[in-house]
């Protein structure tokens, strides 16, 4: 199993952050995806990247603008993912963590480089889409 954190701060409200986060319709920010599928409203959905790759997502918890958790399941790897926001003044912390555990022993070396790429550009992208909607 690979585990990988990520820490950023934000100078927002929370509830930018969170809907930003936790929404299933609004991912134009995210130039990893294509498309997300909810197959069970407030349980389940799909994330589905540019060439056909699908990632299924359950949700096992939803604490409004506190936590966010799912397992995540592909061809490739199974894990768990954790989002912990926080507020400390005008500034909005998300802590998240990703646990992971590949499908094919060949992956295993570059899981963890893999999971560090993919959360810096998640938050840069992240910080992108918040800066556009705090600007407005």
């Amino acid at each position: 199993m690979a585990t990988s954190n990520i820490q950023a701060e934000f100078q927002c409200d929370i509830e930018t952050i969170w809907d930003k986060v936790t929404s299933l319709t609004d991912y134009s920010w995210r130039s990893d995806i294509s498309k997300i599928v909810v197959t069970k409203p407030g349980e389940q959905f799909e994330e589905h990247t540019e060439d056909g790759f699908v990632t299924t997502f359950t949700i096992t918890a939803f604490e409004k603008y506190k936590r966010y958790e799912f397992d995540m399941d592909n061809k490739n790897m199974s894990g768990h993912w954790t989002g912990i926001f926080s507020v400390h003044g005008n500034t909005v912390e998300i802590d998240f963590t990703e646990d992971v555990t590949v499908k094919k022993f060949f992956m295993k070396p570059f899981v963890k480089l893999y999971l560090k790429k993919q959360q810096l550009q998640y938050i840069l992208e992240l910080r992108d889409a918040v800066e556009t909607v705090v600007e407005k």
